[in-house]
């Protein structure tokens, strides 16, 4: 066990990441699918983290760190970023930090990749993002 990061760190992550993706959103026309899918594995994965925080208070059968970890990198990072500071969970065990923001780099960079590989693909941000910016004029 080591001291847990500063939660403001974490915070910081998370807004850096919502900023981005809002601007991706208008900038590039990504789909609303892709932040939506974000959106529900994050509420799934927080429900994970207080299902684990809950089962280990009582010592119950727990979420496994494998199942955590791979929820996170199926989408659910932010979500799982708010649950280690609300439930103050798996914050102070040094592997799992260190495999959960190993998994947070990976799905950044595949995020990414597929956004990049789709607009390579022939993606038409244009029409996408003037359907957008069209609503709020």
């Amino acid at each position: 066990m080591s001291r847990p990061l500063p939660a403001a760190l974490s915070w910081t992550v998370l807004l850096a990441f919502a900023v981005a993706f809002a601007v991706a959103v208008v900038v590039l026309g990504i789909p609303l699918w892709l932040p939506a899918v974000y959106a529900v594995a994050s509420v799934i994965t927080f429900a994970a983290y207080g299902a684990d925080k809950s089962a280990a208070r009582r010592g119950a059968h727990r979420v496994s760190e494998q199942t955590l970890l791979t929820l996170g990198v199926l989408g659910g990072w932010p979500g799982a970023l708010v649950a280690q500071q609300v439930f103050r969970h798996k914050t102070r065990k040094r592997s799992f930090r260190r495999a959960f923001w190993t998994s947070v780099v990976a799905n950044v960079v595949v995020l990414i990749a597929l956004i990049v590989v789709l607009e390579w693909a022939g993606w038409d941000v244009g029409v996408v993002r003037d359907g957008f910016v069209s609503l709020f004029e």
